[in-house]
């Protein structure tokens, strides 16, 4: 008779207040094996809902190419052997159990990276009485991202996080995928969240006929380009600018090696903070590092133009005449299409004090040459005293002309002094005339050479400004979002 009485009173105390949940939980576990699959049938698929909640995108490495990422992990299933009638447990809706005590899916991130795996925490398992589970354990995910830095800093990252079941195939435990929920993200200051799409898969492999499904969720991140723009790229325009500084500073002032040397040095440092940031991979050369390169190329390019225009500027007068083929084009070709005149071109000429030297001496010269002595005013200058034209020597006065010979034969003797002393003075004269001519024969070459520099400077400083401008644009544009970035980062 107690026999019979016993489910009686069993049921007659669930109905009645009391501890009903410390009853019901140690009737759920008695038989309960966490190592069984909670299906009716063992031939029968577990279906397994999986959702994936983003809170935040923590770090983006993209050097080792991992995402960081602060997330909460949804899944939800039926266990056969976890339920129960509420009606016979008043008050009992729903009850708690530990993952080590009743059946979790090990569904796992394949593409982790944290040193112990699985990062998630390990909480409760939320069951109802019609034995439906949910389970979400929270998680800093850490994973393995291919990073395309291709566009950077203008580029947009696609991180996959794969998650699928680490022992389950697909005939035991079918994964259904949710959509990921993302009304809790908060905003990042490097990235912008644009989208998290996921998609469910199937994989067969050679060895089995089973198929081995996975869930992956691809976390759509776009960079915020206005820290990068600050640090980079004006500073990297600024110094490309300077480049062409070098072509109008003056071939006199001795800095435009310097100059040019300065901006190169500067690039390369903005070259070594780009390779710190991006990985060392070969697959493509990110976008302001084919800037950077661009640019180091017109400044190398600069330099040597410059060291042209240095050696132009200071050339040995002694090495030669300037070529014809480089007279006629850095003379006449280039500063008619750069509309470049040279200093003191169009203005009238003027005799200058060579000319005149040379022609006084040449009249004097033709002078010489036609009369042969010179006049007697000349003579009588030279005589330093005119009275004793008259006179014999030692004061005699001649009579009746015997001192005539004399006379004659020292006239002749002052003729041919004064030829020799004008002899002299003429070639000192001519040479004069022609250290002078000489001297602006290697002026005039001295400022062929100098005006062939200055066309060279002004040529180099539009061809620079014209490719260092389309490389601007041409590199710059070429990134897909570019106008989304200055339209959102910018404006």
């Amino acid at each position: 008779e107690r026999i019979n009485r016993a489910p009686f009173t069993a049921a007659l105390l669930r109905r009645m207040p009391g501890p009903h949940q410390r009853f019901l939980l140690k009737e759920l576990l008695r038989d309960y094996n966490p190592m069984e699959r909670p299906v009716a049938n063992d031939s029968h698929a577990l279906t397994v809902q999986f959702s994936f909640t983003l809170i935040q995108v923590m770090d983006v490495d993209e050097k080792s190419q991992i995402l960081t990422t602060n997330a909460w992990l949804q899944m939800q299933w039926y266990d056969h052997y976890l339920q129960w009638n509420q009606s016979e447990y008043p008050g009992v809706k729903n009850l708690r159990f530990t993952p080590d005590q009743v059946w979790t899916p090990d569904i796992l991130l394949y593409n982790s990276a944290h040193d112990k795996f699985d990062a998630t925490f390990k909480t409760n398992v939320l069951v109802n009485s019609s034995g439906f589970c949910e389970y979400l354990p929270p998680g800093i995910f850490v994973s393995t991202c291919n990073v395309d830095v291709r566009w950077f800093p203008f580029d947009i990252q696609r991180c996959e996080l794969k998650f699928g079941s680490w022992t389950f195939d697909g005939w035991l435990l079918d994964i259904q995928m949710k959509e990921a929920d993302v009304t809790g993200y908060m905003p990042n200051g490097e990235w912008d969240l644009l989208e998290v799409p996921g998609d469910r898969h199937e994989v067969f492999y050679d060895c089995c006929a089973e198929p081995y499904p996975d869930v992956t969720f691809v976390v759509t991140l776009r960079r915020r380009t206005l820290f990068y723009a600050l640090n980079l790229l004006i500073p990297c325009v600024l110094l490309s600018s300077m480049t062409l500084l070098v072509f109008l500073l003056p071939a006199n002032s001795g800095e435009k090696i310097s100059l040019g040397i300065t901006v190169l040095l500067s690039l390369t440092v903005f070259m070594l903070m780009v390779a710190e940031i991006m990985p060392a991979t070969s697959d493509s050369v990110p976008l302001i590092g084919q800037y950077f390169a661009s640019t180091m190329v017109i400044v190398g390019m600069s330099v040597v133009a410059t060291v042209i225009v240095l050696q132009f500027h200071h050339h040995s007068l002694n090495n030669g005449q300037m070529p014809h083929w480089v007279h006629l084009v850095l003379l006449q070709w280039v500063p008619w299409f750069l509309r470049m005149k040279r200093p003191g071109e169009g203005a009238e000429p003027t005799l200058s004090n060579s000319q005149t030297v040379g022609d006084v001496s040449t009249h004097q010269h033709l002078q010489t040459s036609k009369f042969g002595n010179p006049p007697l005013e000349t003579l009588a200058s030279l005589d330093p005293d005119p009275s004793n034209a008259a006179s014999g020597p030692c004061g005699l006065e001649s009579e009746g002309g015997r001192s005539a010979p004399l006379h004659a034969h020292s006239g002749t003797i002052r003729s041919v002094a004064v030829d020799n002393q004008l002899q002299a003075l003429l070639a000192e004269v001519q040479f004069l005339v022609e250290r002078v001519r000489e001297q602006d024969r290697q002026l005039n070459m001295a400022e062929q050479w100098q005006f062939a520099a200055a066309v060279i400077d002004r040529l180099c400083l539009v061809g620079f400004s014209v490719f260092n401008i389309i490389c601007t644009i041409a590199i710059l544009m070429a990134a897909p979002n570019f106008g989304i970035a200055l339209s959102k980062d910018f404006l």
